[in-house]
């Protein structure tokens, strides 16, 4: 690949404005301060680096989690110019790291392709920090400069002789900012991964330095995004060996697409704009999904495989459907400040035609595998016409007065669905203690007998035929599906009630899976909690304590001494009477819950195909990779 030199210096630094509001209000720079706000430290360094492998000047990233969560981040790109940049008067390292919008990404000149077009990346991060140090090695020199919380202590200094080039930043969260300062190996490793499957080539080491935690992985893919479709279905049976590769460009833009097929039933395509997620996808997206359908109508009509009634639709042929969709631009128009969603006119045509073209050569040339995806969008087609009818009968029953609701339901006198909540509770015993112990005015009962249809297995068609979902569905009032419209939800906080033993986690992950695949935005905007009821009850001198760990058990004894100590082990919620199960799992005021989040698609994607698909072997190697400890409801 031949590298355009492209002029990098202190002139390409440009200064657009101060650096005074981000400890005032990170939130806007980096989403929050919580786990998700300190992880996106990292990404900012990282970007920086990405950049220069984008642009073809580094080929190799370390990322280091040391000892007391101080995070290390090295590259083998041109590093950070250092000449005093002639506007500021400072060294431009400096000016990168202490003023806000600083940066070579604004004209097109310092970056062709840049994923951090904000320009406040590392001044973020310094202003964000306990401490942060820089080295830059350049002309045969090493440059360093520390700060703390953003503030210089000493201008830039050389302190030694180099052959090599690059950056290095170090750097410790603010303890004053952040709610935590634990980093997540494995939160990190996803992203990782994820910029080294889209950036073909380059070689990304994480290590993890941390006393008792220690581990390290490389993260190199010649195959790019070929390769991360082959890692998404790595666990299902895929309809064809090699995926699908395409490529376009127009002007001083570029995309690739690969795409491959599964006998799954549902699709997983995830875009991306110069690295950055887009989860609300935009005119690449649209751009993919516009060229799919109109080729493979085209082509099956043409070989007589599609009859001249029948007309696909995007849903049918997307139903298995896995497809990594990448494109880089110089000047990238995002909607919103979350960039999540791509609004670049030009994007369309030209995914558009790369995927018309590429496609319709594919075919043409493996008419076996051709057919082979059309008969599974027809066989998609007929379920989906049976799945039309059940969901417009769930639309119907959820749109009626709530006399028409379950009858298994016990509503809430609340209409205002902020303030309502419903506890989706596992059997008739424990859903008789829930309705007795409930605040009736906002909280809802729905029990739940046995456990619901593993939707991973089946059609959307006969998952409306199951009296659960239908029940959870009509409850809900927010359709499923295509249809669904968190809108029309009817609680806000749906919460998971189950069994603290293996059956009650199993319940729990077949709602997971169903939610996940049905009604995304449930989980997307934060609705799914999970409850957490006491595992044991201990007494003594006649004072209750209700514990919800082992470790918590175990430290309460040893606190009391265990002589005289009775000891119960609810193995089910049905065994606590109204009064109990109010106390320890359903108020407000004392009740421990957690909110199921997504923070990576793909991995939840994986999680659920592993948990709940037909192979077995993986599932195994889950198991076995993540229980630490297994107990025997006998």
């Amino acid at each position: 690949m031949a590298i355009e030199q492209v002029r990098y210096d202190e002139k390409q630094i440009q200064v657009l404005e101060g650096l005074e509001a981000v400890r005032r209000r990170p939130g806007m720079y980096i989403g929050s301060t919580d786990a998700r706000g300190l992880h996106h430290l990292v990404y900012e360094i990282v970007d920086n680096s990405i950049d220069e492998a984008m642009a073809g000047f580094c080929k190799e990233i370390n990322v280091t989690i040391e000892e007391g969560n101080v995070v290390t981040v090295t590259d083998d790109g041109r590093g950070i110019p250092t000449g005093i940049h002639p506007k500021v008067g400072k060294s431009s390292v400096e000016v990168c790291l202490t003023i806000l919008h600083a940066g070579g990404k604004f004209d097109g000149q310092g970056y062709r392709v840049s994923g951090g077009l904000h320009g406040v990346g590392m001044s973020v991060v310094n202003a964000l920090s306990s401490w942060l140090k820089v080295q830059v090695y350049q002309n045969g020199k090493i440059h360093t400069q520390e700060y703390n919380r953003g503030v210089p202590l000493e201008d830039v200094k050389v302190v030694g002789d180099t052959e090599r080039t690059g950056t290095t930043i170090s750097f410790l969260p603010d303890k004053q900012i952040f709610e935590t300062l634990e980093f997540s190996y494995d939160v990190l490793k996803n992203r990782l991964m994820e910029l080294a499957f889209l950036n073909r080539g380059i070689i990304i080491h994480l290590n993890d330095g941390r006393t008792g935690m220690e581990k390290k992985e490389t993260f190199h893919f010649e195959g790019g995004i070929i390769s991360f479709v082959k890692k998404i279905n790595k666990n299902k049976t895929v309809l064809f060996d090699e995926p699908i590769y395409m490529t376009g460009e127009k002007d001083t833009s570029t995309c690739e697409i690969a795409m491959q097929y599964t006998d799954a039933y549902n699709e997983l395509i995830s875009s991306y704009a110069n690295n950055i997620p887009t989860v609300e996808g935009g005119t690449h997206l649209s751009g993919f999904k516009n060229a799919l359908t109109r080729v493979v109508n085209d082509y099956g009509r043409s070989k007589g495989l599609i009859k001249d009634d029948v007309k696909l639709t995007g849903e049918d042929i997307r139903e298995g459907l896995t497809a990594i969709i990448s494109v880089k631009l110089m000047e990238p128009q995002f909607e919103g400040q979350t960039k999540t969603k791509l609004g670049n006119s030009e994007v369309r045509s030209m995914v558009d035609q790369a995927v018309a073209k590429g496609l319709s050569t594919f075919l043409e040339e493996n008419p076996a595998v051709a057919r082979t995806m059309i008969d599974k969008c027809l066989t998609a087609s007929r379920a989906r016409e049976a799945a039309r009818k059940a969901r417009d009968l769930v639309k119907r029953k959820s749109t009626l007065e709530t006399t028409s609701l379950p009858g298994k339901l016990a509503d809430c006198t609340e209409r205002d669905p902020a303030k309502s909540e419903i506890f989706l509770v596992e059997g008739d015993s424990a859903g008789g203690s829930a309705k007795q112990g409930r605040d009736r005015t906002f909280q809802a009962i729905l029990p739940l007998r046995g456990k619901i249809l593993n939707v991973e297995k089946t059609r959307l068609g006969r998952i409306l035929g199951n009296n659960e979902i239908k029940a959870m569905a009509t409850a809900f009032g927010a359709g499923i599906g295509e249809d669904f419209d968190v809108s029309k939800l009817r609680y806000h906080r749906i919460i998971c009630m189950t069994d603290a033993d293996v059956d009650g986690s199993h319940i729990r992950t077949l709602m997971l899976t169903f939610f996940y695949r049905y009604m995304r935005p449930l989980i997307d905007e934060g609705h799914v909690y999970i409850a957490q009821p006491p595992l044991y009850k201990v007494v003594k001198s006649k004072k209750e304590k209700y514990l919800y760990k082992d470790e918590e058990l175990e430290a309460y004894l040893n606190e009391i001494g265990r002589e005289g100590a009775v000891i119960q082990r609810y193995k089910g919620l049905g065994e606590m009477n109204a009064e109990q199960l109010w106390d320890t799992t359903m108020d407000p005021e004392k009740r421990i819950m957690l909110r199921v989040s997504l923070d990576d698609a793909i991995e939840a994607d994986e999680i659920f195909t592993v948990l709940m698909g037909d192979q077995v072997e993986p599932r195994r190697e889950f198991i076995e990779a993540n229980a630490k400890l297994a107990q025997l409801d006998i």
